[in-house]
């Protein structure tokens, strides 16, 4: 096979250079060099057509300016994982010619959820688990621990891409994992396998193949120290779906989080549970997180919604006298700079202040909380602890706090109320724009607030 052309191109400034060098010609940065492919190594005239496969539904020979109006509006096909959460996070399930990439922390159990599902895949479609760091004995032994189906499972230990993409074309798989996608390299390339121009060109290669012959793909994909998929930022752009495994060292619960996703909704949340079995699915994650709730100073609950799913968590807090000539502000699950801002707007809208105090907030469980609705709950978690003095028993809340404070609405006011009815919450302290008309939950006591200083005293 003709090697391709290549190019060496600053990730800084963008120029490109036939020869590698240590430092950039245009811009003077060191190191951001990376070989990119040039051109195909076969012509479009000269080169073979493309191979085909059951399922290829054909090429466009010719790209035509198409109205809007004339394209069809069916709705996606879509695979069912046989995995409830893996689906709501994926929107529905699989969606035909689709790519998804799954990333996450060393051993959270990205293997084991993709090896579960592939099992149940597999019983119905054509799939394939293509591995390129462990063996096909490793592969064979973890489902076995799991007590999957091994008929049900095929395998290929490759890491050239050229060669993974001639045995998909032989067989004919509908689904194709790839664990993972910094282990595969091009021989059109000569970088070291992990490199930004591999990665990039490797994950090219699986994203046209998926489009053109409707085959899904799930891409494992490794995270760097700081917490990001490795490799080019341009990797989570190219795929469909972006999915992190989350999870906190020592706690058996993983979360699984879509942060990108052209089929669903994003921001989506799936929770599982580890054990002996593998990643067994929590249902009612809300129960799990209050499993352990109960009516102490510092703890309120609120009721957030990730993706379409409301969820209630347990928000702490401890406020403690500081030895410290600036306090410390320490957030878990928060936005910490957030919170410098409401304990302002507490000291002077709710004439409390904590100035002197060390001011320490977890959401419980490992969750991560990027809504605003977490405002009045942290603020009553807050006084709570300063006051030393549980709240109410069965009391929840939500809210947006504003810098005046005033009590903002948030979305989906009554899905959260009829949430927290459900799990047996008698007291609701909410924005008046979300309080409904009526007490439509039997059992809930809704008390509508428009002020910091109204919500407080209700908190007594």
């Amino acid at each position: 096979m003709a090697k391709a052309k290549t190019a060496y191109v600053c990730s800084e400034c963008g120029a490109s250079f036939n020869k590698w060098q240590g430092q950039c010609g245009e811009c003077a940065a060191w190191n951001t060099l990376s070989e990119f492919v040039v051109e195909p190594a076969a012509s479009a005239k000269g080169g073979a057509a493309p191979a085909r496969h059951a399922g290829w539904a054909g090429r466009v020979d010719e790209a035509r300016i198409t109205s809007l109006a004339s394209v069809s509006q069916a709705a996606e096909v879509r695979v069912s994982t046989g995995i409830g959460e893996l689906d709501r996070v994926l929107g529905g399930g699989l969606v035909e010619g689709s790519v998804v990439l799954v990333g996450g922390d060393p051993g959270i159990g990205k293997s084991t959820l993709l090896t579960q599902a592939l099992a149940s895949i597999g019983q119905a479609l054509p799939s394939l688990y293509v591995t390129g760091e462990e063996s096909l004995g490793q592969i064979a032994g973890r489902a076995q621990r799991l007590g999957l189906p091994l008929d049900s499972l095929q395998a290929l230990a490759e890491t050239c891409i050229e060669k993974i993409i001639a045995r998909c074309v032989e067989g004919g798989p509908r689904l194709i994992v790839a664990d993972s996608i910094q282990t595969l390299w091009s021989e059109q390339l000569t970088a070291a396998p992990g490199s930004v121009s591999q990665v990039r060109e490797s994950a090219a290669r699986l994203v046209r193949f998926a489009k053109e012959t409707g085959t899904s793909v799930l891409l494992v994909g490794h995270v760097t120290k700081e917490g990001g998929i490795a490799g080019p930022r341009v990797l989570e752009h190219m795929v469909d779906a972006v999915l992190y495994f989350e999870g906190e060292s020592g706690s058996r619960f993983r979360v699984l989080r879509a942060f990108k996703n052209r089929f669903g909704a994003v921001n989506e949340l799936g929770v599982f549970a580890m054990g002996d079995k593998g990643l067994r699915e929590v249902p009612n994650p809300s129960a799990i997180f209050l499993s352990g709730a109960a009516a102490n100073p510092g703890s309120a609950v609120m009721v957030t919604r990730e993706g379409t799913r409301p969820l209630m968590v347990e928000v702490q807090a401890l406020v403690d006298q500081s030895p410290l000539a600036n306090p410390r502000r320490v957030a878990l699950g928060l936005e910490q700079n957030r919170m410098a801002m409401l304990l302002a707007v507490l000291h002077r809208h709710g004439g409390v202040g904590v100035f002197d105090q060390d001011v320490f907030v977890n959401v419980v469980g490992g969750i991560r909380v990027q809504e605003t609705a977490a405002d009045l709950p942290v603020l009553l978690a807050v006084l709570s602890s300063l006051r030393d003095a549980p709240l109410p028993e069965k009391t929840v809340a939500f809210g947006e706090v504003g810098l005046s404070g005033e009590i903002r609405p948030v979305p989906n006011g009554e899905e959260r109320l009829k949430e927290a009815a459900t799990h047996g919450f008698r007291r609701a302290i909410v924005p008046k724009a979300n309080a409904p008309k009526k007490n439509a939950f039997k059992g809930l006591e809704v008390i509508a607030v428009e002020r910091l200083a109204e919500a407080l005293e209700a908190a007594v």
